[in-house]
């Protein structure tokens, strides 16, 4: 799977909350919004790695590990879309970026 098929589905699932949330009579999410359900993923995914590790009880930890590093996916794609951001372009350009510091 390529990149942009990744923010494309991803954009389109963003876009059926919005009309479930026009529906239910609630105004779309806005970057907030979508920031604070990211770090609530990322709070999830602190708890599944420390179970990952044995510091916290938790059944079928590698499914919850990989359901929630694909949430975490989620709201990025989702929050580079917001801020008109290409994700793909800055991702390879911080890449090159480290690459440089650490072959320097």
């Amino acid at each position: 799977m390529q990149f942009e098929d990744l923010q494309k589905r991803a954009l389109e699932i963003r876009a059926e909350y919005d009309e479930l949330n026009a529906r239910d009579g609630r105004a779309a999410w806005s970057e907030q919004q979508y920031m604070a359900g990211f770090v609530g993923d990322v709070g999830d995914l602190s708890k599944i790695t420390m179970a990952k590790h044995g510091l916290r009880p938790m059944d079928d930890i590698d499914t919850k590990l990989a359901h929630e590093l694909a949430d975490c996916l989620w709201s990025i794609l989702v929050l580079a879309d917001k801020y008109g951001i290409d994700l793909g372009a800055e991702f390879m350009k911080n890449m090159d970026s480290l690459e440089k510091r650490i072959t320097s």
